[in-house]
């Protein structure tokens, strides 16, 4: 008698736990990235110490350009770990569904963007002297939700198309950077929105996390859609 199916939402839940649980054991958030990151927003705020107002007008582009390059750290350890162990080859050979592969990855780097995410913004409010509006809070987390998918979407299909490749430390921030442009416009208007920065209102904002949520949705369902063929070739 065959054992039934597992569907790949299953499966992609599978493998964002086993990308948790490696996480916990190598403690690489911890000791790598929310360091890297912390120092990326004091060099930051040092940089602009001119005057604090400046400090204040430019801390939400600050904050995802460190969630960019942290993503990036992040993308070359996760696939780095699955090329050196085997793993994702071994996974493709046992004929695990590529878009299940996918969305586990990216939903794992997702959690791990989003904890960052969060400390960059009480890192902004304490070093730059931000300040979060009651009205804004429902705006703050849909960005933070819609451009961490953006991001994961994106890091994820790059990061596996990248990983089979020699120099793909050199190679994942050039396919990368470009592809995320949108995002950190995006999510740098509507964090500026929730935030009151240079006088925004909250309805500014809106409109942009309608545009990371296409971001999303579109990078998200193509990157199921190509993962398997890339990580074939």
């Amino acid at each position: 008698m065959s054992s039934p199916r597992v569907g790949p939402w299953r499966i992609a839940w599978l493998v964002a736990a086993r990308d948790r649980r490696r996480e916990r054991r190598s403690r690489g958030v911890t000791n790598q990235i929310i360091p890297f990151a912390a120092v990326t927003m004091v060099i930051f705020a040092f940089a602009l110490d001119a005057n604090q107002s400046v400090l204040q007008t430019v801390a939400p582009g600050l904050v995802w350009l460190a969630t960019m390059f942290s993503l990036l750290v992040l993308v070359q350890r996760a696939f780095a770990v699955e090329v050196d162990d085997g793993a994702l080859d071994a996974m493709r050979v046992a004929g695990v569904d590529p878009r299940a592969i996918y969305l586990g990855k990216m939903l794992g780097l997702s959690v791990q963007l989003l904890v960052l995410e969060v400390l960059l913004i009480v890192t902004a409010v304490v070093l730059y002297g931000e300040s979060v509006r009651a009205e804004g809070v429902v705006l703050l987390v849909s960005t933070l939700l819609t451009a961490t998918c953006g991001l994961a979407a994106v890091g994820t299909l790059y990061g596996g198309l990248a990983a089979g490749f020699k120099g793909r430390e050199t190679l994942l921030p050039l396919l990368t950077l470009p592809a995320v442009a949108p995002v950190l416009i995006g999510a740098t208007r509507a964090v500026e929105a929730a935030l009151g920065t240079a006088g925004a209102v909250v309805s500014d904002g809106w409109p942009w996390v309608g545009l990371l949520a296409v971001f999303a949705v579109a990078f998200g369902v193509g990157g199921a859609l190509a993962f398997g063929p890339l990580i074939d070739e």
